[in-house]
């Protein structure tokens, strides 16, 4: 019933987010070039490096990517449909793309995903794509259960290496000992909505543990990242918190 739920109201997202107008992106310098980062909603963005274009957990229909080149490469964190939106990935134009999944992703992929494009990840497993180092980060909810909405090694986070900069994407988490011991990210997406994942106050201890440098909330339904950003800067004023709206409003 919960996986239902889930479905339903995002598939509602679809259709409110297909005529909506969407964040301006931003740009990030790097030692390669620049990186453009473009909030969709919720969980989904795009990366754009080098003419290359990396959407991650696509969802929404084509519409929200309206105006966007096609994806080079497809990252896609968990099963659930604000993250693996099958109709998604068949109405945008994946004859480039690499797909880089975990392997309970993979079982549920359309038919018509090409598997030799595929690259499949578990926790803690590294490949080179498109000249971008990714590695899969676990995420999971606290405490463990075998009934948690996200169990621990279904789920990739992931943490790319572009230009010399690290991206942490976190995907689905809890504030969990393996993003907590992460190193040297420059740039993070933490995730925080209840019940699915960590509240406000949570996800900014999550954040203190690892300091990014810069750190966008996102897949936040529902919370208060202005209270995010205060509660983490004032912890650590230096990281540079990013609020931008994952959530337009119809024109």
């Amino acid at each position: 019933m919960k996986l239902k739920l889930i479905l339903a109201l995002f598939l509602s997202f679809g259709i409110l987010f297909a005529h909506a107008q969407r964040a301006e992106a931003d740009h990030e310098k790097t030692n390669g070039g620049e990186l453009t980062i473009q909030p969709i909603v919720h969980a989904t963005l795009v990366l754009t490096y080098n003419g290359k274009n990396i959407y991650v957990d696509p969802t929404g229909g084509a519409d929200v990517f309206k105006g966007l080149a096609a994806p080079d490469m497809i990252l896609i964190t968990d099963i659930h449909g604000d993250h693996l939106d099958p109709k998604t990935i068949d109405a945008v134009n994946t004859a480039h793309a690499v797909i880089v999944v975990p392997q309970a992703v993979a079982d549920k992929l359309p038919a018509t995903t090409d598997k030799q494009k595929l690259v499949i990840l578990k926790n803690g497993d590294k490949t080179t794509q498109l000249g971008i180092s990714i590695t899969a980060i676990p995420m999971y909810n606290l405490p463990e259960s075998s009934t948690a909405p996200h169990t621990k090694g279904r789920g990739n986070g992931y943490v790319l290496t572009i230009g010399g900069k690290n991206v942490y994407i976190s995907g689905d988490t809890a504030d969990i000992p393996e993003m907590r011991a992460l190193k040297n990210i420059d740039i993070a997406f933490v995730c925080m909505n209840l019940p699915y994942t960590m509240d406000v106050a949570t996800a900014a201890q999550g954040v203190l543990a690892f300091k990014p440098k810069a750190v966008y909330p996102y897949h936040y339904r529902g919370q208060d990242i202005n209270q995010f950003k205060a509660l983490v800067n004032a912890g650590d004023k230096n990281i540079d918190v990013r609020l931008r709206n994952w959530y337009p409003v119809a024109k």
